[in-house]
């Protein structure tokens, strides 16, 4: 067995957050994370079963913990050594392809009656993830007894896996956990009809949004604010009525609502402004500027993890907008209460969602997949994956990096 296992080391911690200050990808080289050979991990309960991973992508909540950037929130409700890695199609012991849901619930942790959260299917709200057979970890690939997908082998509740369809490239299957997290924050906000929309950010989370708001929850008028080429492009294929650069993404909400704009510079805003603003980075800029493009009484949905950040929250209050984040996956109301992870697969084959993994590496050039995928905007990529199936080649281009 081979895995990249992440390690409770403060030094390294600060070393990698220092690196990846200096040069964005290069935290990787001097932090916690390290390629080893651990003992078989034991399997939590009788339930359990082992599985192993083929192809598991690399994610931005992932990049934030090895490059030292994740928030200390997270410290209770992870546990060490963790091997990282949610986005998994795996094989199972028949050799059949499997994702898996890697959200740890109440049934997974063996706890009887469940909370009310998981009752209802919406694991990703389970109040007792730090509780029974295993250690602390709100998902696999945080949680020290379950492994997770940058490794040859880790173990899973059978309630984890959804077998993928044989129409389905292994492409296709790694695209499906995040595919859901894009299909639950576009659901989360409710019907959109007549509305006008606005995404910020146009990288893995930012294009599934937009393509699962085309699919079942079409506003209006769709604005992207992108900031590469191969973003603009694939924010396009995924249904956008219109893509703009990052930086004229509050002129196009303007110029669509029709609305006056207040102040300038710094402190420029929209007296109106969308409807619905998507977040799909979760930085503090991006934050801002959402509330700058929100209209009085709108919403943001914060779709990408947020660190830890200095916002001013006044125009919050004053302009009555509802600040809302969206993780995970579960059951939608919008989708007559669907299963995300449902939803998800038919997503990745009716819009071929293994189009944007860009590049897949072995384990063994770790440092390469993960300066490559937090570098993926600007080298023309947009999901970064490693290849773990036998005798991984080397780096394997899908499409050519835009120039």
């Amino acid at each position: 067995m081979k895995a990249l296992r992440y390690h409770r080391k403060p030094v390294k911690y600060a070393a990698s957050r220092l690196a990846s200050s200096l040069r964005t990808g290069s935290g990787a080289a001097y932090g916690p994370l390290d390629l080893s050979e651990p003992k078989e991990l034991a399997l939590p309960s009788a339930e359990w079963v082992r599985v192993r991973p083929q192809l598991s992508g690399i994610c931005g909540s992932d990049l934030a913990t090895v490059e030292g950037r994740s928030s200390r929130w997270f410290e209770p409700i992870v546990s060490f050594p963790f091997v990282p890695g949610h986005e998994i199609m795996a094989l199972d012991s028949n050799d059949r392809r499997v994702v898996i849901e890697p959200a740890l619930g109440c049934v997974s942790r063996g706890i009887t009656p469940p909370c009310h959260w998981c009752a209802s299917g919406n694991l990703g709200r389970c109040e007792r993830i730090t509780f029974g057979c295993l250690r602390p970890g709100l998902q696999s690939g945080f949680c020290a007894d379950t492994g997770g997908g940058w490794a040859t082998e880790m173990v899973a509740h059978p309630s984890q896996l959804h077998a993928v369809p044989d129409e389905l490239s292994d492409l296709d299957a790694v695209m499906i956990e995040p595919a859901a997290c894009g299909i639950h924050a576009a659901m989360s906000a409710g019907s959109l009809d007549g509305a006008v929309v606005a995404v910020i950010g146009a990288g893995t989370l930012g294009v599934l949004t937009v393509s699962a708001l085309s699919t079942w929850n079409r506003p209006a008028h769709l604005i992207v604010g992108a900031k590469y080429p191969e973003q603009i492009r694939a924010a396009r294929a995924g249904g956008a009525t219109e893509v703009v650069e990052t930086n004229g993404l509050l002129r196009a909400v303007r110029r669509t609502v029709g609305c006056l704009a207040v102040g300038d510079g710094d402190l420029e805003r929209l007296a109106g402004g969308a409807d619905v603003v998507f977040d799909c980075v979760g930085s503090g800029a991006s934050i801002d500027n959402a509330l700058r493009m929100t209209r009085p009484g709108g919403r943001i949905v914060l779709v990408g993890m947020a660190g830890p950040t200095n916002i001013d929250l006044t125009p919050l209050w004053h302009r009555e907008v509802a600040l809302a984040g969206a993780y995970a996956y579960g059951t939608e109301p919008f989708l007559n209460g669907r299963r995300t992870f449902d939803a998800a697969i038919e997503l990745a084959g009716t819009a071929q969602l293994g189009r944007l993994v860009s590049a897949t590496y072995p384990l063994e050039r770790y440092t390469e997949a993960l300066d490559h995928a937090a570098n993926a905007g600007k080298r023309g990529a947009i999901k970064v994956a490693f290849d773990l199936r036998a005798q991984p080649k080397r780096t394997t281009l899908t499409k050519e990096p835009s120039a």
